[in-house]
């Protein structure tokens, strides 16, 4: 029973940093804290790993202090996502209408940042979604931003 336990907590572990890693870019301290980490605002960088030359930045409030020095604080909702052309796009195979395509665990078990992947084929653009959800209750609070295609490089849909 203790194995099949410990199998179940480690699978739990694994999903929970599945997904694109981040690159941090850097890094504001917001409120000083005598013990452990202060809180922060982080700037971190996501490729799209399906579109060449797009990469997404998002920033986030980090929680400090002894739970965030732990792992075990729930970070703030709130983030801002930018996605910009930073080289040549190009697509290696055709995309679905709609598709998470980065997530990140920011509390202990329940809650996750996650970016969705949207196509306006009509306007040929990339879209950009970011929030954050729960197991039991997401947020409302959300943020969107946009890359055009040129259109000598229509957005292949599956």
């Amino acid at each position: 029973m203790k194995k099949l336990r410990f199998l179940a907590f480690a699978a739990l572990l694994l999903s929970a940093t599945a997904g694109a890693r981040a690159e941090s870019i850097g890094e504001v301290d917001t409120v000083f804290k005598l013990i452990g980490p202060d809180h922060k605002i982080v700037v971190d960088a996501y490729d799209d790993p399906k579109v060449q030359g797009v990469s997404c930045y998002v920033s986030r409030a980090k929680t400090g202090g002894l739970k965030g020095a732990f792992g075990l604080a729930e970070d703030k909702s709130e983030a801002s996502i930018a996605c910009r052309q930073v080289g040549p796009i190009s697509f290696a195979k055709p995309l679905p209408r709609q598709e998470e395509v980065f997530n990140e665990r920011i509390s202990l078990v329940f809650k996750k940042l996650r970016i969705v992947r949207m196509v306006d084929a009509k306007r040929n653009t990339l879209i950009y979604l970011s929030y954050s959800d729960r197991v039991i209750e997401g947020s409302p609070q959300n943020s969107v931003t946009a890359v055009p295609v040129e259109r000598s490089t229509p957005i292949p849909l599956k």
